[in-house]
C-alpha cells in the first residue's frame, strides 16, 4: 500500500475520508443527524489551512488503486496542555506530565470504511510511529472515545496502552469520555 505525506492538493480527499469514517465509526457513538450534517467541503478548507500552517502537522496518506486516498493519520508535537476536565486514575486534574519536546500526539488515523480489516490501518499506524521516532519523539500519544471499542481494540494490538489519564468532553449534544493512550518508541 503506497503511504506518502500529504501535500495541500490533497485536502478534499483526506476531507472525505475523514467525514465517511466519523460517519461510520461514531454512529453508534454520537447522534446521527450530527454525523450527516457533517460537511466535506467545510473540512476540506480546514484540512487545507492545516496542510500550509508555518507549524503544520504532518499528515500521511495511503494509496489505492488509480491513486485514490483510502486512509490518513496526522500526528505532531504534543501541545503541551491537556483538554478542559482531563483527569487522572488518581483523580487528579488537569495535569500533563509530557513533554513537546519529546512526545508526540497521534491527532488522527481514520480510513474509508470500506477499507476496515485489509490492513491499511496497521500500515498507516506503523508508518506514522517510524516518521514519530525518525523525527525524535521517544513517545507517542493519543485521545480514543472509551466508547470506540474498534478503535481501543487496533491499538491495543499495535502495542499501545491507555495510561490513566481521561477526559470528558460534549460534542453535538453527548458528553463523551475520551482516554488517552500511550506508546514508548524505544525500550
Amino acid at each position: 500500500m503506497p503511504i506518502r505525506e500529504a501535500l495541500p492538493e490533497d485536502a478534499a480527499d483526506l476531507a472525505s475520508v475523514h467525514v465517511l469514517s466519523w460517519r461510520a465509526a461514531y454512529r453508534d457513538l454520537l447522534p446521527g443527524p450530527y454525523l450527516d450534517a457533517l460537511d466535506p467541503e467545510e473540512r476540506a478548507a480546514v484540512w487545507g489551512a492545516r496542510l500550509v500552517a508555518p507549524d503544520r502537522p504532518t499528515v500521511l496518506l495511503a494509496t489505492g488503486a488509480g491513486g485514490r486516498v483510502v486512509g490518513f493519520a496526522c500526528f505532531r508535537a504534543w501541545r503541551g496542555e491537556e483538554p478542559d476536565g482531563a483527569d487522572s486514575a488518581d483523580g487528579t486534574e488537569g495535569f500533563d506530565d509530557f513533554d513537546p519536546a519529546t512526545t508526540a500526539e497521534l491527532a488522527a488515523l481514520y480510513a474509508l470504511p470500506e477499507v476496515w480489516g485489509t490492513g491499511i490501518g496497521r500500515e498507516l499506524l506503523t508508518a506514522s510511529t517510524e516518521a514519530i521516532a525518525a523525527a525524535g519523539f521517544r513517545t507517542a500519544a493519543l485521545w480514543v472515545f472509551a466508547g470506540n471499542a474498534r478503535g481501543r481494540r487496533f491499538y491495543e494490538a499495535a502495542g499501545w496502552r491507555p495510561d490513566g489519564r481521561s477526559v470528558r468532553d460534549v460534542t453535538a449534544g453527548r458528553e463523551l469520555e475520551e482516554l488517552r493512550y500511550r506508546r514508548e518508541l524505544f525500550s
